[in-house]
């Protein structure tokens, strides 16, 4: 009789549990897998106990340490997310490390502490060429393309909203755009070779479907797809068991069957008939228009900077991603192999427009693990004016790096199209989180901006940043990329035009 009741009193107090497990809305994990969701959590709180003796540092997991993520978690719930006792990088060893130097005496600097002091806006967007509806990006941290498809209608609602909360932009992803973008963000449309949301039945390019979804939402600029991180060269696939009526409705595809983007465009076939496009997308939205790709072979940025050379056409701005893979689901060799690492391909991309003098002329948006604080100040020394987020926006609403991405089985309910699994997403709970890290990490980098002497993340220069090269070794950032005397710097009137507008927003 007593064990009965032992078993009885334990069996309510699981199904107590699991209640509440199943209606809370702080945490996807437990409403999708209440009760054993718990472990997890107890897992993490003795994580390190257990890492010290059969596991692996804070610092060994890939593709984000347990460092790494501890923080943008830390960061995301407006939580401490200092570290004590000091560093477990090997400084003097680790090969490719970088280094910040401060400077002991500065100009007025903004008080990175003051939670007042407002956050680094960008240079204007579209305003050398002249566009209708040039404009000054809010953030220099904005969220990248993730479409709708790969992600959960409720993931792509939470980034959206918290775009709006945080004052910064939302790119679309090449998915189109659909009612959960529609969340308050302003929006970034990226239209891929597949061109969802503005294409004909044949796939074809549809102009005026274009001008159509652009009028319908709060679009700022249109991005063409030429290639991403994941894996460029190869085009996307979403399998025939993600395409819904509704996301087959967003894109203009038929339901229930495998949907294929291909490797490369029809619209155009060369850089001058890219140009062409551009320019012919710009003046019938009046929007920026600029491009996204990983870097492989340099002739078509050689050749895209010597068409641009005469000023008559040319993109308002170039997303460079890494080679190291991101959201996107891809074969192991595009991850591991194709296409250069972010800091290599954006160096080189910045030195071909930097060698014929265009580097003012366009904004470089830099994409690639750039949400952490030390990677997104070597971006902006390179010479990047903002930086997109990817795979720590979606670490920010829930994502544990499970890692099942391509499986349609995303535990936290983030990458999946399975109604039980999306439901795990509050949205209203994790668009406060996305917000609170976007605000963050840009307040992360105006410390270091105010550290290094400057009063705003693109005034860093690849002569404030030292690279380890070897044992007891370093050379600056601009010696390791082959940079010249002033490049990764803004040219004078635009130095002098943010500085200037960080005083003014002070007052």
């Amino acid at each position: 009789m007593h064990a009965r009741r032992i078993g009885a009193v334990a069996a309510t107090a699981v199904a107590l549990v699991a209640a509440r497990d199943l209606v809370q809305k702080r945490h996807a994990l437990l409403r999708n897998f209440p009760v054993i969701g718990h472990a997890r959590y107890l897992l993490e709180t003795i994580g390190p106990e257990l890492r010290q003796y059969i596991v692996t540092s804070n610092e060994e997991e890939r593709p984000f340490s347990r460092d790494q993520r501890s923080w943008i978690y830390a960061s995301a719930k407006a939580q401490n997310n200092y570290s004590g006792f000091g560093t477990e990088i090997d400084v003097e060893h680790v090969q490719g490390h970088a280094y910040l130097k401060q400077r002991t005496f500065a100009g007025a600097m903004p008080d990175a502490h003051d939670p007042l002091v407002p956050l680094p806006s960008a240079k204007v967007l579209g305003g050398p060429r002249g566009r209708v509806k040039a404009f000054r990006p809010a953030s220099v941290v904005n969220i990248s393309a993730m479409s709708f498809g790969s992600l959960s209608g409720a993931a792509i609602t939470a980034l959206n909203q918290g775009a709006a909360l945080a004052g910064t932009m939302h790119n679309t992803g090449e998915g189109g755009l659909s009612s959960y973008h529609r969340s308050g963000g302003d929006l970034v449309l990226q239209i891929g070779t597949a061109y969802f949301g503005c294409r004909n039945e044949d796939g074809s390019f549809d102009l005026g479907r274009l001008k159509e979804v652009v009028a319908s939402a709060p679009v700022r600029a249109i991005e063409i797809k030429l290639s991403q991180g994941a894996k460029p060269g190869l085009g996307g696939m979403l399998p025939a068991a993600k395409v819904t009526p509704e996301i087959a409705g967003i894109r203009g595809i038929t339901a229930g069957k495998d949907c294929a983007s291909p490797s490369r465009h029809t619209a155009f076939g060369d850089v001058d008939s890219m140009l062409d496009f551009v320019e012919l997308l710009a003046a019938e939205t009046g929007l920026p228009v600029g491009v996204k790709s990983a870097v492989g072979d340099l002739g078509f940025w050689q050749e895209l900077g010597t068409l641009m050379a005469p000023g008559d056409r040319g993109v308002d701005f170039v997303t460079v991603d890494g080679g190291e893979g991101g959201t996107g689901a891809a074969p192991r060799i595009f991850a591991d192999s194709v296409a250069l690492p972010f800091r290599m391909g954006f160096s080189r991309v910045y030195g071909t427009f930097a060698e014929l003098g265009l580097t003012d002329d366009l904004t470089f948006i830099g994409s690639g693990k750039l949400g952490l604080p030390e990677n997104a100040a070597v971006a902006f020394a390179l010479g990047a004016d903002m930086v997109n987020v990817a795979r720590e926006a979606m670490l920010s609403i829930g994502c544990i790096q499970s890692q099942k991405c391509h499986t349609d089985r995303c535990p936290t309910g983030i990458a999946t199209q399975n109604p039980w699994l999306a439901r795990g997403v509050d949205p209203a709970s994790k668009s406060t989180r996305a917000a609170v890290y976007l605000r963050t990490l840009r307040r992360e980098l105006m410390k270091v901006s105010s550290a290094v002497g400057v009063a705003h993340p693109g005034l860093i220069t690849p002569n404030d940043v030292e690279i380890m090269n070897g044992d007891y070794e370093a050379r600056t950032l601009a010696g390791v990329y082959g940079y010249k005397d002033g490049w990764g710097e803004l040219g004078p009137h635009l130095a002098e035009e943010i500085t200037a507008l960080v005083t003014a927003e002070r007052r």
